[in-house]
């Protein structure tokens, strides 16, 4: 059930009718909001609910016996059931595969043959996401910064939410429970934005990212061979854009369905691509994960409070493991790795002076934009690999665009506007996103209702005959 689909749309327009309508009757809206996400993700797979089920049991029956533990030894005893748990399921469905070709393959090269076996499943949809969610519960109540629901129903709720379900943004505990606690409220302003999000989101989907994937990036990714270095590059910047338009459309969506029902969601993209570092990148891209990372791998590993040689190992830890989330290859784990190396580096020469040095020479603003190219052509060098099926395809494209061949014939005029369209939604200064949400609010309701129509419209004509899924559900 996508959310460009109609059935989201249908399902939406139920829960949100019911919802409001039941006033101050908090269980039976708890009732309404986990029989909506269960459905919502048995559309995809009622087999696989169970997982989710699960997850929530382990992780709700840990967390009150951390509550009421005060032995040490015992609370990192209940701590690990949690995360052998969850990290156990997504182990045996994400990662058994990869790891026992990847062992067959190595004991293959030391020349002996071994038939490693293999697991045939398909992998849960949003497996990653929703384990990471329910993880955060038994960990910050470990750590003492939350108590434990008393009742498994807000629990249960918190985990399967189904607007961020399958594709985030990835909610702490603390951050939703609370809310979950409350009598929901719908303002006037609140319900404008959520309302502009879901719209936005439907355009990013369907006008930029899904015509950038049918139109150029499937195509130069395929065959790369067939296109001069020019088209490639363009294909590799389509593919940023399209990555970009695609992940942060659903979590605009996300975002703007939970506003509807009087909730909120953290922030999970602030224009990546204006970044001037790869810190500042992390700070801005898939904001929900980043954040989860530091605070429950980076840091604890001691993040950069030790050595140099210290901060580096962490922050390599971090980031391949990090490449390892989004995917069980290794063209992902190079992935992390290329960005654990690049901030690394970036953390030596903030520390050695160099930086400061140089910036005594040059303008601020011409800086920030040097910063702003160097990132942005290095996060596009990476999504080489992170879009690659192997390494091979990888090196191909690479060579291609050392090749430094001319030319465009193949780039239509319809791609060129969806490039110029994407570009846009970087250059647009915040102000005038501010506006405009400003001017939605302030029209009467049969004008909004118009131009909601009218945006449907637009997508429902824009949107390609083929299907193309949130990149992001394959994580």
């Amino acid at each position: 059930m996508h959310f460009a689909s109609l059935e989201y749309a249908l399902l939406f327009s139920l829960v949100f009718g019911a919802y409001w309508a039941l006033g101050r009757a908090h269980l039976p809206r708890l009732v309404l909001l986990l029989a909506a996400s269960y459905t919502f993700y048995a559309w995809w797979s009622a087999y696989y609910l169970l997982l989710i089920i699960a997850s929530s049991a382990i992780d709700y029956l840990v967390g009150g016996r951390l509550h009421h533990s005060q032995e040490p030894r015992r609370r990192k005893a209940w701590l690990l059931v949690s995360l052998v748990g969850n990290l156990g399921l997504l182990g045996i469905f994400k990662y058994f595969n990869f790891f026992s070709a990847s062992v067959g393959a190595l004991l293959a090269h030391l020349g002996v043959t071994l038939t490693p076996p293999q697991i045939d499943v398909l992998l849960p949809v949003g497996i990653s996401f929703y384990t990471f969610q329910s993880m955060s519960y038994t960990i910050d109540i470990y750590r003492r910064k939350l108590d434990p629901e008393q009742t498994p129903l807000p629990f249960v709720v918190f985990v399967a939410f189904f607007p961020q379900l399958v594709a985030g943004p990835i909610v702490r505990a603390k951050e939703l429970l609370p809310q979950l606690a409350c009598q929901p409220q719908l303002t006037a302003r609140d319900a404008t934005r959520g309302y502009l999000l879901i719209m936005i989101g439907l355009l990013k989907k369907a006008v930029i990212a899904d015509l950038l994937a049918v139109n150029l990036v499937d195509r130069v990714f395929e065959t790369p061979a067939l296109y001069t270095s020019m088209e490639v590059l363009l294909g590799v910047y389509g593919y940023a854009l399209q990555i970009y338009c695609d992940f942060s459309a659903y979590s605009d969506i996300a975002i703007g369905s939970a506003l509807l029902l009087g909730l909120t969601l953290p922030k999970n993209f602030d224009h990546p691509y204006r970044a001037s570092n790869l810190q500042d990148f992390w700070r801005r891209w898939h904001i929900s994960l980043s954040s989860w990372l530091r605070d429950y791998l980076y840091i604890p590993l001691g993040g950069s409070a030790g050595s140099s040689w210290q901060t580096y190992r962490n922050l390599a830890i971090t980031m391949l493991l990090g490449g390892l989330w989004h995917g069980a290859a290794w063209t992902f784990v190079v992935w992390g790795a290329m960005h654990g190396v690049m901030l690394g580096l970036t953390r030596a020469a903030q520390r050695s002076g160099v930086l400061a040095l140089l910036r005594q020479h040059v303008s601020p603003r011409l800086w920030q934009l040097v910063g702003i190219a160097i990132t942005f052509h290095f996060v596009c060098l990476t999504w080489i690999f992170f879009r690659s099926p192997d390494f091979a395809h990888a090196a191909g494209m690479l060579l291609i665009l050392a090749e430094f061949t001319g030319g465009s014939a193949n780039i239509s005029p319809l791609v060129w506007s969806v490039l110029a369209l994407g570009a846009m939604t970087h250059v647009i200064p915040d102000g005038v996103a501010r506006l405009e949400e400003e001017g939605i609010h302030r029209l009467p309701a049969p004008l909004m209702g118009a131009l909601l129509f009218a945006t449907v419209t637009l997508v429902r004509y824009a949107a390609s005959s083929e299907a193309v899924p949130f990149i992001y559900f394959q994580f």
